[in-house]
């Protein structure tokens, strides 16, 4: 009995997000929304094993503080119920993430504490302990907003550009950005996003295939500013949504100088605010190092 209570896999975000899926489904009838109803998660919850000892999770309110972004708390006079803040000043695709972000501190962290405020910079700069339960809780949005099996069947053998991954962002009712991210989550291409913030990096995210192939730009200063020679660096271009075509190795030192990557560019409206995607082209991992493992 304790061998079998030692193999249960812990529960993670992306777990609780696929079974919240197949609850969902039961709900339904039959196959879940593409936009997910997290109205519907919400009251189903209480009933699911993920909601055991609750009653009620309240409808969420909007709470307008520009250093806010959502809270998951108890109401200290009836344990049984917990309720739901978010920024109500933000976009609703950002709304949307923010109570799905909640709704996986309920189901993953209720245990642990009876009030969770979450805040833009805790994932960053936060306690580790902290850092870890912000990011299990997107974790869970995220598989949630945009399950992985949907995102592969509309992206397999698709030639992706900025198009097709925000119509894909428009069916799930996320930010474009979030999008983003869970595709370079996903994709089995040799992929590299990077987030500019007033001329400097604020974070990269490459894919596996990307991890294994020792792909990554090239480090220049700290913080990081766009390469010379890229669409990044060059204020004339706002917009490049299908891709300019150019050598790999003005990105990726490491790539051979006949290696090819599409970048893209999507420039925010204040223009200060810039998203880079780089599709390279494939090629094989280095069997020679193995130390591509310990990145992933």
């Amino acid at each position: 009995m304790l061998e079998l209570e030692r193999s249960v896999p812990p529960l993670t975000g992306s777990i609780a997000a696929s079974k919240l899926h197949h609850w969902l489904r039961a709900w339904y009838q039959g196959p879940v929304p593409e936009a997910v109803d997290l109205d519907v998660v919400r009251q189903m919850l209480p009933a699911t094993p993920f909601g055991a000892g609750v009653r009620e999770i309240r409808p969420p309110v909007p709470f307008d503080d520009a250093a806010f972004e959502g809270m998951l708390a108890r109401d200290p006079t009836d344990p049984a119920v917990w309720g739901i803040a978010y920024n109500g000043s933000v976009s609703p695709e950002r709304q949307r993430f923010t109570i799905a972000h909640e709704l996986g501190h309920f189901v993953l962290h209720r245990d642990r504490q009876s009030r969770f405020g979450c805040d833009k910079e805790s994932v960053y700069s936060g306690h580790e302990t902290i850092r870890q339960i912000e990011r299990e809780a997107d974790d869970f949005a995220a598989n949630l907003l945009m399950p992985g099996d949907l995102l592969r069947r509309w992206t397999a053998n698709r030639r992706i550009d900025l198009h097709v991954l925000s119509a894909i962002a428009q069916g799930f009712q996320v930010s474009f950005e979030a999008l983003c991210i869970r595709f370079i989550k996903y994709t089995g291409e040799r992929a590299i996003l990077v987030y500019w913030d007033n001329g400097y990096a604020k974070y990269e995210w490459r894919s596996r295939s990307a991890v294994k192939t020792r792909a990554r730009i090239r480090r220049t200063d700290d913080p990081q500013e766009p390469l010379p020679g890229t669409l990044a660096a060059d204020a004339s271009v706002v917009q490049a949504w299908e891709g300019v075509e150019m050598s790999a190795a003005i990105w990726c030192p490491e790539e051979a100088p006949y290696m090819k990557l599409r970048e893209f560019k999507h420039s925010y409206g204040a223009k200060d605010r810039v998203l880079t995607l780089l599709l390279l082209e494939s090629a094989e991992p280095r069997g020679w190092d193995r130390g591509w493992s310990e990145d992933l």
